[in-house]
């Protein structure tokens, strides 16, 4: 069926039409009164674009949106939020729904003729700064067009794309010959079994019996977000399209590197380092080994696209702990929004969304400087659903209750002989009454390099407090890392 008319464009007159809409909100290009009409199609922002700006009727066919130059074009948009990670302007707010997932029909199915493949080749993505949390359509209107470009995926990320698509495909294939005569029964585990474990960018949701979709996920988006943005990735000489080939060069780095100090290893990939060497060093040297030449992992593309998070541990010279792990820094606007539930928060998604890859060394003995601590390997961790439920969720709970009954209290601290404790600049030293580590693995913890007051910049329940993050204890870190096998499931 020939596609309408009213979807065929040339590139330059779709850039026209979105560069007049940069920087002006929603509700200021909403000429049809889309935000109006209570209608909803592909999301409030994208009905906009589609009708008041590109001018074409909402429809629900299967096929991509546009016909750009000849070429089928999926057009897309997303919320963009902006980070909290140091020196990054911006991230996606959710992963991005691409389309459904047809057990009945994808067992049939190529990579290069799917209806997965045909929808997500070639992307017009519009990005929206999104700006506040919403109750209603009209609110949408609020919100800035960024940005938006044309993707078209190639090389490495078409084969992280097909990697994730084909093992979907191919577990479906398993349930269907396992269990010819009720099928849909075993359909549920699509989501649960795979999304974590085995898929790299893409993921399914929600669970069946609602039918799930094709997204990608956030870390994903978020890098291409980053990337529209100028952000400059570190690039590996090496292609990894899983989890499995990174952890197989893991493997094979341990061996060759396995036994040296950090000191060696600096001098060994040339890791300049101010005075003596730090954690930040350490991840470097890991980036290094890599073929990478970034400071720290979250730079480095692929570990970026796969959401792996560098941390580094050191265990003692008889294998204990000899400190706590920070994780994530805390979003205290979601926190203190009743609206959101856990299920939905960022709270949340930082540990189900995140692999940690552990880079692991060992004091040589008590006392010693850091730059002599032993290089043992690496072992990448993720959290399941068991463990946020059993761990993550009542911290979240318990934070927003001591917000919601205004129980937040600043606590000063004390010496050992029960006197005030004080900061360098004479300040009384104090903490918000979070979770602390003696009520749970998850824990709540304030961090900063300055005690002055004017670095407090988080205010909640109209206290000053500094940056908090979420840490996990040390001791439950290595003894997870003590388990069997190169990748652990907490």
């Amino acid at each position: 069926m020939a596609m309408d008319s009213r979807h065929v464009f040339t590139k330059s007159q779709i850039e026209n039409l979105l560069n007049d809409c940069i920087n002006r909100t929603v509700g200021e290009i909403d000429t049809k009164g889309v935000l109006s009409s209570g209608r909803y199609n592909k999301g409030y922002v994208g009905a906009v674009i589609e009708q008041s700006v590109l001018g074409y009727p909402a429809d629900c066919d299967r096929r991509p949106d546009l016909l750009v130059d000849g070429s089928e074009v999926e057009l897309k948009t997303t919320g963009i939020v902006k980070s909290r990670q140091q020196g990054v302007a911006y991230e996606a707010k959710e992963p991005m729904s691409i389309t459904a997932v047809r057990p009945e029909e994808i067992v049939n199915e190529e990579f290069e003729n799917s209806a997965f493949w045909e929808k997500t080749r070639r992307l017009l993505i519009v990005y929206y700064l999104y700006a506040h949390q919403v109750s209603s359509p009209a609110e949408y209107g609020d919100f800035p067009i960024k940005d938006y470009e044309f993707i078209d995926f190639y090389g490495e990320n078409k084969k992280l794309l097909e990697h994730d698509w084909t093992i979907v495909r191919d577990f479906i294939r398993e349930i269907q010959e396992e269990y010819p005569d009720d099928s849909e029964s075993q359909y549920p585990r699509i989501s649960s079994e795979l999304n974590r474990q085995k898929l790299t960018v893409i993921d399914t949701a929600p669970k069946w019996p609602n039918r799930p979709r094709f997204r990608l996920k956030r870390a994903f988006v978020s890098n291409l977000v980053n990337n529209c943005f100028g952000e400059k990735y570190d690039k590996l000489p090496h292609l990894y399209s899983n989890f499995d080939e990174i952890m197989r060069e893991c493997a094979r780095l341990t061996n060759e590197y396995g036994g040296m100090t950090i000191d060696e290893l600096c001098d060994k990939f040339g890791v300049n380092h101010k005075n003596k060497v730090s954690k930040r060093d350490s991840e470097a040297v890991a980036v290094r080994m890599f073929g990478g030449t970034a400071r720290c992992m979250n730079k480095v593309e692929i570990f970026s696209k796969l959401s792996i998070v560098g941390r580094t541990i050191v265990l003692s010279s008889s294998g204990k702990r000899t400190e706590d792990m920070k994780l994530f820094p805390i979003d205290f606007e979601e926190l203190q929004n009743p609206e959101i539930d856990f299920e939905m928060s960022e709270f949340r998604a930082n540990f189900a969304d995140s692999k940690l890859l552990c880079i692991i060394f060992q004091e040589p003995g008590k006392e010693r400087p850091f730059g002599q601590n032993i290089f043992r390997g690496f072992k990448l961790v993720t959290f399941s659903d068991a463990f946020i439920e059993q761990h993550v969720r009542p911290v979240w709970n318990r934070m927003r209750e001591l917000i919601f009954t205004r129980e937040l209290r600043l606590i000063p601290k004390l010496n050992s002989d029960g006197s005030l404790k004080r900061n360098k600049n004479g300040q009384i030293s104090e903490a918000p009454n979070w979770p602390k580590s003696r009520d749970g693995i998850i824990f709540v913890r304030g961090t900063g390099t300055d005690s002055n007051p004017r670095y407090k910049r988080e205010k909640v329940n109209g206290l000053a407090m500094y940056p908090q993050q979420l840490w996990v204890k040390g001791s439950y870190m290595v003894d997870l890392l003590g388990r069997r096998g190169s990748s652990i499931v907490a």
